[in-house]
């Protein structure tokens, strides 16, 4: 059994659901990769800043272990400043106290857990760890993630960030229409 929507009720909705327009978004979005790419020289990525601070915890906690392994090893001589030097660690930072102030600007601060109604919260927490953690192995192999391969790619007309944002977006369609049980009634 759904819920009913009247023409009251869906007014009442768009009104709470005003989001930017996604032209403007899209708009702005370029301005800022352009932005990016004309201040420090290359485009948008994060995927780096967890390699980032992974391997300088790993350095500090565990330092024989990060000197008897060769990518840590190469990794940190190549960037002796540390993970808060990195432009990618600043760059997430600078992410997330975006979109929390956009957050607070537009009265949409709050946490939610989305799930269809075939899944359990605790499937769904699992769902996104398992996910997330694939993505992320997939953007190390992949050199870069969605922003960086994909988007700042294409940018530049990289062949490579074509390929990358065909495979995401391909991807994330085969894994929709096998999980789509999970999220339809």
């Amino acid at each position: 059994m759904g819920i009913i929507m009247t023409d009251k009720n869906q007014s009442e909705l768009q009104k709470v659901r005003k989001y930017m327009n996604p032209y403007l978004a899209g708009f702005l979005l370029g301005v800022v990769l352009l932005g990016t790419f004309y201040v420090t020289g290359h485009g948008l990525g994060i995927s780096g800043a967890l390699k980032s601070v992974t391997f300088s915890t790993v350095s500090t906690i565990a330092p024989q272990h990060a000197e008897n392994t060769p990518f840590i090893k190469k990794y940190t001589t190549e960037h002796p400043e540390g993970p808060l030097k990195n432009w990618q660690v600043i760059e997430i930072i600078g992410v997330f106290l975006g979109a929390f102030l956009s957050g607070m600007i537009s009265k949409r601060v709050g946490i939610k857990l989305e799930r269809g109604g075939n899944i359990t919260n605790k499937i769904r927490i699992v769902a996104a760890i398992i996910g997330g953690a694939f993505f992320g192995f997939g953007s190390q192999l992949g050199r870069g993630c969605t922003s960086g391969a994909a988007l700042s790619g294409i940018a530049v007309m990289s062949f490579g960030g074509i390929i990358t944002m065909f495979a995401i977006f391909g991807s994330g369609y085969a894994f929709a229409y096998f999980f789509r049980k999970l999220w339809l009634k």
